[in-house]
């Protein structure tokens, strides 16, 4: 938690305090470095080279033809010798000519980065609003202090999964480590969005009303983990069925339904996720309802 390094020579005498975050190895007389705020180079004196970029965030840069490769909070672009910028991801999704997500940045500590989305091109401006501060929370924009140093490390992001007439299905994807731990865990969850009337989807809203859909969709999945053996990893006896609220997301032809890690099976296993078409369970499916017309 909080290491920091130094350079030293073969001698082992000390060039530098112990001021980096993390260090590279040295190419050509050069290494990558990082402390708190910013990514750089340092000569073999372990000193910052102030001819070359100085960039904001945690990673690594090197150079590739001539120019400079940089990894930087988990985003890549290239730069001239000079810091102008050659080319970088790109920070808009154009989901068509009307609508698209933005890409925003949270870090308020070295140790907490997140990616949010933001939806542009809604009609009605306070419903998007609202739909974008929705997105914010469910995507763990916490009030963290700058300088004190967490016990963890926290990174999420996102992506688009599907987009279809009205309906917006985003991926929001976390990794949450703390510092000595056998491993980190992973997160995720997705937001249905209407992007006319901003409403957020539930599962419980694609299924009539009264059609028993949690012990339909229980009996499904028992069913595909018996006979199916892609799923021989999964814990038979702690399976127990779905939640009225249990994750999920869907496409243009199916219900995926998932469990997070440990639920029902070793962590290895990741998200253990079952599709279930529409066209096998369109009797309980309500079609005349808001979240099946968003996207059909």
């Amino acid at each position: 938690m909080g290491s920091k390094y130094s350079i030293a020579d073969t001698r082992g005498s000390l060039l530098t305090d112990f001021v980096y975050c993390g260090i590279s190895d040295y190419d050509n007389g050069l290494a990558s470095a990082y402390d708190a705020k910013n990514t750089f180079f340092i000569d073999m004196d372990g000193k910052l080279v102030k001819s070359l970029p100085i960039l904001s965030g945690r990673g690594m840069i090197s150079f590739t033809n001539g120019l400079i490769k940089a990894n930087i909070d988990y985003r890549l672009s290239y730069l001239d010798r000079q810091g102008r910028l050659i080319w970088r991801q790109n920070t808009v999704i154009p989901l068509d000519e009307q609508y698209k997500v933005i890409e925003e940045k949270f870090k308020p500590n070295k140790d907490y980065l997140v990616y949010y989305p933001q939806i542009y091109g809604m009609k009605d401006k306070e419903v998007e609003s609202s739909v974008n501060n929705k997105l914010k929370e469910m995507s763990q924009l916490k009030p963290i202090s700058e300088d004190v140093q967490l016990e963890y490390n926290y990174f999420s992001d996102f992506s688009v999964e599907f987009f279809k007439k009205d309906l917006l299905v985003l991926e929001l994807n976390s990794y949450e480590y703390y510092f000595g731990a056998a491993h980190g865990m992973p997160t995720k969850v997705y937001a249905h969005v209407n992007l006319v009337n901003g409403r957020f989807y539930e599962l419980k809203d694609l299924f009539k009303a009264n059609s028993n859909y949690v012990e339909i969709l229980s009996d499904i999945i028992e069913n595909q983990i018996k006979i199916n053996e892609e799923y021989s990893y999964v814990w038979l006896d702690q399976y127990k069925g779905i939640k009225e609220n249990q994750p999920f997301y869907v496409d243009h032809e199916a219900l995926y339904v998932y469990f997070n890690p440990y639920d029902i099976a070793p962590y290895a296993a990741g998200f253990p996720t079952f599709k279930i078409l529409f066209s096998d369970r369109m009797s309980i499916i309500n079609v005349e309802g808001d979240f099946w017309k968003s996207f059909n």
